[in-house]
């Protein structure tokens, strides 16, 4: 595990919804501890609780009990504009549906995030242009998303998500809605940011997805099962001899 500073401490949280009279508890007690730098990935089959994780650790959702910390300050009572204003500093966000805005340019989609931390004008072209340059768009900054690629799209998803420089790229799913060699440039894209020094924190159902990762972590009925520093061969062991036939 990298030795750089922690950065996400999650002290047993639980997060618990009611549904009527029923109260379904997505997080039992999950701990755990992410740094500075770290590549992660969290699976689980479909109720395991890894989505409502995801929301937890990027601030979408809030903890129900338990501590959050982000760089050893306490989140999980801070006011909704206090948690916006954090999210936005933080984090970034890539979704399997990529949400985009259908009548807008790549350009303006990217720039969104720095309309909402008031951050106009110049800067705010200049911001979004590097941004898409960063991910490979730099000459299709004027399209729209039907004059893109599935997989540019994902690309300007992305280059949305990085545009405030945050700290984490919270990914979920990010391959689920593209093909097989389209998912594989996106996922050599995150793995090229994290090289350069960006934590990443990605659920995914795929194990061949995960193996990319430096540690998987896998939620089983809202709990943690297992985490392991080497995805590879956690992915080996989850796959057994299927494995062999990658």
């Amino acid at each position: 595990m990298t030795t750089d500073a922690i950065l996400i401490e999650l002290e047993n949280v639980t997060r618990v919804y009611r549904m009527g009279d029923v109260h379904v508890h997505a997080l039992r007690g999950v701990s755990l501890t992410v740094r500075q730098g770290e590549y992660v990935a969290i699976m689980g089959a479909s109720g395991s609780g890894k989505s409502t994780l995801m929301n937890v650790i990027g601030l979408l959702d809030r903890p129900t009990s338990g501590r959050y910390r982000i760089r050893g300050t306490e989140v999980s009572q801070f006011s909704r504009g206090k948690l916006a204003d954090l999210r936005n500093r933080e984090f970034g966000f890539v979704f399997q549906q990529f949400n985009l805005l259908p009548r807008i340019s790549a350009r303006r989609q990217v720039e969104l995030p720095l309309l909402y931390a008031g951050i106009t004008g110049r800067r705010s072209r200049e911001m979004a242009e590097a941004a898409l340059a960063r991910v490979g768009l730099a000459e299709r900054s004027h399209h729209r998303p039907d004059e893109l690629s599935g997989g540019e799209q994902q690309r300007v998803a992305i280059a949305r998500a990085l545009v405030n420089h945050p700290s984490v790229l919270l990914a979920d799913e990010p391959t689920g809605a593209l093909d097989s060699r389209t998912g594989a440039e996106i996922l050599d894209l995150i793995d090229d940011l994290h090289a350069k020094g960006l934590t990443v924190i990605m659920v995914t159902h795929d194990p061949r997805v995960a193996q990319r990762a430096q540690r998987l972590i896998v939620l089983r009925d809202g709990q943690i099962i297992s985490d392991e520093e080497n995805g590879r061969k956690a992915v080996q062991w989850i796959l057994g001899d299927a494995y062999e036939d990658h």
